[in-house]
Parts: C-alpha cells; structure tokens; sequence
C-alpha cells in the first residue's frame, strides 16, 4: 500500500510538470506569433573584409604623433579656433588647456567642487565648443554632479579670453538623477540645423534592469536633439520625431533603444550621425543615420547589435539594426566613437569614419556610402595601439586627436615617408 501511493505521488507530479510544460510552449507560441528571429537570421555581423578597398598606393599610412602626455584620466578634447590649442577633460572636473602641447598654468575652468568622480563611468567626461562660439563664448560641459546626477550645463568664457571661462556664467540646461554609476554616456555634437545633440546611455546596472532602453517615455537609453539657444533652459526643435506623440514619448528624444552611445558625431558634409553604442556581453556596434531620420529605435535590450539579448529568439520588427558591428570574442570589449575626417592636412582620407576599443587600443575606420560601409582599415600596422582610449576630437582645421586614460594626446598625421 505504501508503494502504491509513492507511485501515485510520483505519476501525480509527472501530469502536473507537463502541464507546465505544454503552458510554457503555449505562452512562447503566443508571444512569438509573430516570425521570430533567431540569432542566425536576424543580421549578419558585419564582415570588414567584404569592405576592404585598398587605399591610395601612393599614400604610406598614417603614423600617431605624441602632443602632450602626464595628464591621467582624460576623457574628451576639442580644439579651440585661430590655432592649435585644444580643450581637454580631466574626468575629476578640469578642463585643461594645451597650446603646441604645452599645458598652460591656468585650466579653462576648473569644477572639481561639483564634480563626483569616483566610479569608472562617472565624472567630467565632454566638452563641446557651440557652433558660433567665437561670436557667443558658450562652451557645454557634461558631468557627474556630486549627487551622483548627470548634469549637461553651458558656460561662457570670460571676455575676450577664449582659454578662460567665467564660472559665474555657468548655466544648467538638462539635469538626469541617476541611481547607478553606470552607462551615463554624456557626448555632445551640434548639428548643421545649430542644435544640440546629447547621448545618454540606460543608467546601468547589467542586462538594463530597469527597462529603459524600450522605454521612450524616459529620457535614459536615448539620443537628445535640444535647442539650447531658443528658450531656457532649452526648447525643443518643432520637428523631433516624437514632439506631437499622443503616448508619452519625451519630446526631447530623437532616437532610443541604446544600452551607452559612447562619442556620437555628426559629419556636417553628409548630413550623417554616427551613433557608436557599446555592447554588454557580445557585440559592439556603430549605427549611422540621416539627421532627418529621426524616431528609431536601436534594439536594446531587446538585441545586442545583430544579437538577441540573453534569449535564442526575439523579434527585431521595429527596430533598426546596426550599420557595422563587431564581436567581442577576441576583438575587444567596449567601442570608443571618434569622428568623420574632414581635414586639410590628409584630403586620402576625407570621409573615412574613425572609431577605437577601450580595452585593446587599435584605432579602424570605415566609409559609409551608398548605405553600406566600404574601405574599412585596421590602423595597427601604422601606428600600434593607443592605450585605454577614451574620446577622440578635432583641432579648428579639422585634424583628429586620440585621448587616453593614461593621459596622452595623440594625433594622427599623414605618415613622414608619404
């Protein structure tokens, strides 16, 4: 009798897991009615030797050359008009000035009293130069405030003195609290149209635990598209894809579905944004958009680049994949966006998009033309590696600079022997 009953519990338990069972293939059957997408069929990662041209035979390359070094935890640089001098972050909250790769005495200015840099992520990490700065002075600064906030503030320089800025004159424009130190993002560029376009990264902690990137109705996961000269602390552009939305959508967002867009820049020439976003446990990817093509959503967390995230099967409908990835299995860890070239000292290379990983150091680059990522080129050979890279910016003609937390500026010139 006793057998009979164990064997009735056991039969018992077995009927009742295979309902479960067959209730879980019926949920899954329903969720996924629409076609799903496995890893294998959602996109091909892009493949940089599909792309390779070969560049000019008469041009020998390019080689790196060391401007300034001694200077730990730099994490952007922009050049400053009339010359060579250029800003540079100290991610503790100083913006340095270097002329002719001598740091001058006196910083541009200095907020370390207002600037939390504690974690890997946080601290003074853009600054970016307004379209008519030698008219106006404004200068846009993005940081971690000492509550441990994202602060996106304007200042101007002090009279005529473009190497000092007037701390009196510092003006908030956009405050985001955060409850993570993490994937805060914070790059700045300004677009033919004079606004101010701002990446923000999902806020952190791993896998975006609190939804945010499908969320729209927030401004986290997000690329902003403000005015900043049309109504304080900001207005906001009558054309942004969601400033008539009857669901919420936040009327500052351009595009979201981005986990930690690190570096976007716009390429005035082409009307192009390139929207670097690194990847959690897979993929690191570049998206490029026209500047009119505004309300599209990038995939996170629902995908990771061409991957689905954390699941075998999703549903990429609605989303825009990205225009070039790669892996992480022995490439790298995190994208560092830099910019087009435009300069005048290397006219082989005009148009070529110039991008870096944190953990290994390389620099590539790639055309984007005709939608499709041509000429694509791994720099090692020329000049190495460059340290943990953190930004790259551009001097007032237009030659590309390379930061990183080691505390060295580099540029990038034609090489001696071309």
């Amino acid at each position: 009798d006793t057998a009979y009953r164990c064997l009735d519990r056991i039969v018992s338990t077995m009927f009742r897991w295979l309902a479960v069972v067959a209730l879980l293939l019926l949920t899954a059957e329903v969720v996924l009615s629409d076609p799903p997408i496995t890893e294998a069929t959602l996109a091909p990662v892009t493949d940089p030797a599909a792309s390779t041209e070969v560049l000019d035979p008469d041009f020998a390359g390019l080689e790196a050359t060391l401007i300034a070094e001694g200077l730990p935890g730099l994490t952007d640089v922009t050049g400053l008009p009339g010359g060579h001098a250029l800003l540079v972050t100290d991610k503790r909250g100083t913006v340095l000035v270097v002329e002719d790769g001598r740091v001058l005495p006196e910083p541009f200015i200095d907020l370390t009293d207002w600037v939390e840099s504690k974690g890997n992520e946080q601290g003074l990490v853009t600054v970016e130069l307004h379209p008519d700065f030698e008219d106006n002075g404004k200068v846009y600064l993005f940081f971690t405030d000492v509550n441990e906030d994202s602060q996106l503030v304007e200042v101007r320089v002090s009279g005529s003195d473009q190497y000092r800025a007037d701390i009196g004159s510092l003006r908030p424009v956009l405050e985001l609290p955060q409850d993570q130190q993490y994937h805060q993002s914070g790059s700045i560029d300004f677009g033919p149209d004079g606004n101010l376009w701002l990446s923000l990264g999902d806020g952190g902690w791993i896998g975006d635990p609190f939804k945010r990137g499908q969320n729209p109705t927030n401004l986290f996961a997000t690329v902003l598209r403000l005015d900043v000269d049309g109504a304080t602390p900001y207005g906001i552009p009558s054309d942004n894809p969601f400033v008539d939305s009857p669901d919420g959508e936040r009327r500052e967002i351009w595009a979201y579905g981005l986990r930690n867009p690190w570096r976007i820049a716009i390429d005035g020439v082409t009307g192009d944004i390139y929207i670097p976003d690194v990847g959690q446990e897979g993929s690191e990817e570049v998206n490029v958009s026209s500047l009119g093509d505004g309300g599209q959503n990038f995939g996170w967390s629902i995908t990771e680049g061409t991957l689905c995230f954390r699941t075998e099967i999703c549903s990429a409908e609605g989303q825009t994949l990205p225009t070039f990835e790669y892996l992480h299995a022995g490439d790298g860890c995190a994208i560092v966006g830099g910019g087009v070239y435009r300069g005048q000292a290397i006219p082989e290379l005009h148009g070529h998009y110039f991008f870096a990983d944190y953990c290994l150091g390389w620099v590539r680059s790639f055309v984007y033309a005709d939608g499709q990522v041509t000429q694509f080129h791994d720099w090692q050979d020329d000049f190495g590696r460059l340290g943990t890279v953190s930004s790259f910016g551009t001097d007032a003609s237009g030659e590309l600079y390379v930061t990183n937390l080691q505390g060295e500026i580099w540029r990038l010139d034609r090489a001696s022997d071309s």
